[in-house]
């Protein structure tokens, strides 16, 4: 058997190992990368400190930077959810548009309160007005909850801060501030045509999600939220920091004394640095909390986001090995002679990996650590759609083996059939159509 063959059948058999893991014997994601990493490693021939020290180089390789900016983003989250600010947007949104437009309403609203926050604590944040305006509109909770729950996804699996598109970001070389304009630009139309539109034809096939007049609403008092503005302001300050470094780069000289203020203001760490200390004046401060009401908020941020961490710094760890063995040189040279598009073959693997495991966030980080050794091959394509196509592929399938599917159904008191058609469809038409939109985007960039 040469190299080459017995490399992909290691590559393989990691991946089916992996699934099994996570899916049948119950192991956490985080656990079941770190054994692959050693099945890898001692499958390849790896001598064993030097898999130990791989993995060690992987873990904190990938989280030496994200580990702060997740951290920083979570925070950020949190001013949002305990201000209320997510509510302030959404209600006036709904007020300039009006009740018919709900569906759209609800769609902006992910697409912007989703920026910081992940995709459970966005749904959760803002279902309460998912029930208020369906009931209000005289709509279904799946006409109005499936335009907010796909917006969020596709926020969460395309566009920085959110943890595994930052991590993609860093280990495909991209630049941020270009993945978040491109993202924008490809996920927006993208939330539409899969949300409110794809909503309103499924909305009258399906017989659940519908209000029962008897579940009580409640709404908080409109004094009690932070304005509309400030609000605003305080979430996107990171994205016009960011955006704005690297358009300020593409018109200041190389030797300007300003190039090197703005590409440190610039960096996702310390603009997301400046938006928190923002946040804690706009969302805290000035309505009335003290310094150690925002100690206790910061430190109740913390604890959450372990669990991502460290599935973040296993999938830094399963892309060392598969650097460091050797395996991802073969898999590159291997991928390569299919002559299959980059993009479209980046977005593809996400797209079964997420369909088999069951997370977008493992989908993705794995799927990068494939695609990274081959990019060297194509100077012509940007590492930035390719990870646009790694988000667009993770999108995919939302099924019974990932949590957001059960969360959205119970949520939205579905039945199974109707979230397969609602909810999980609507996920496929994102996955596709962003799909398109970034073929169309690697054409005129």
């Amino acid at each position: 058997m040469d190299t080459a063959t017995m490399m992909m059948l290691v590559l393989v058999a990691s991946i089916a190992i992996l699934i099994f893991l996570i899916l049948k014997v119950k192991i956490h994601p985080f656990l079941s990368l770190i054994l692959v990493c050693i099945f890898v490693g001692i499958a390849t021939g790896m001598p064993l400190p030097k898999i130990a020290t791989s993995i060690e180089n992987g873990m904190a390789g990938t989280l030496g930077f994200l580990a702060t900016v997740i951290g920083l983003g979570t925070i950020l989250g949190k001013m949002l959810e305990v201000s209320g600010g997510a509510e302030r947007l959404a209600r006036t949104l709904l007020e300039t548009m009006g009740e018919k437009r709900a569906p759209w309403a609800m769609t902006i609203v992910g697409l912007i309160c989703g920026i910081p926050v992940f995709f459970e604590v966005g749904f959760v944040l803002l279902f309460p007005l998912v029930f208020i305006v369906a009931k209000q509109a005289k709509m279904s909770l799946l006409r109005v909850g499936i335009p907010l729950a796909v917006s969020l996804m596709v926020v969460h699996s395309m566009v920085p801060p959110h943890p595994a598109a930052f991590a993609i970001t860093t280990t495909l070389g991209a630049d941020v501030g270009k993945v978040i304009l491109y993202a924008l630009l490809v996920g927006t139309p993208t939330a539409i045509l899969a949300g409110p539109i794809w909503a309103k034809f499924i909305s009258k096939k399906c017989k659940t999600g519908v209000i029962k007049e008897s579940e009580p609403s409640s709404e908080t008092p409109s004094e009690n939220l932070p304005g509309f503005g400030i609000t605003l302001f305080t979430i996107l300050l990171p994205l016009i920091i960011m955006v704005g470094k690297t358009v300020s780069t593409l018109f200041l000289a190389k030797d300007s004394a300003f190039l090197p203020i703005i590409t440190f203001l610039g960096n996702p760490m310390i603009a997301l640095l400046i938006s928190v200390f923002v946040a804690y004046y706009t969302l805290g401060l000035s309505r009335g909390l003290k310094m150690k009401n925002l100690l206790t908020l910061t430190e109740q941020c913390f604890g959450p986001i372990a669990g991502i961490l460290l599935i973040i710094g296993g999938g830094g760890a399963f892309n060392q090995i598969l650097v460091d063995s050797g395996l991802g040189n073969e898999l590159s040279k291997v991928l390569m002679s299919l002559n299959m598009n980059i993009i479209i073959l980046a977005w593809l693997i996400a797209w079964l990996m997420h369909l088999a495991i069951g997370s977008a966030t493992v989908a993705m980080i794995s799927t990068a650590g494939m695609i990274a050794p081959m990019l060297a091959a194509y100077p012509g394509v940007s590492p930035e759609i390719i990870v646009l196509a790694i988000g667009s592929g993770a999108i995919g399938w939302c099924h019974v083996n990932d949590s957001s599917f059960w969360f959205v159904k119970e949520y939205l008191g579905l039945s199974l059939p109707d979230m397969f058609k609602s909810f999980t469809a609507a996920c496929l038409i994102a996955s596709f159509v962003s799909l398109g939109g970034i073929l169309l985007l690697n054409l005129v960039i």
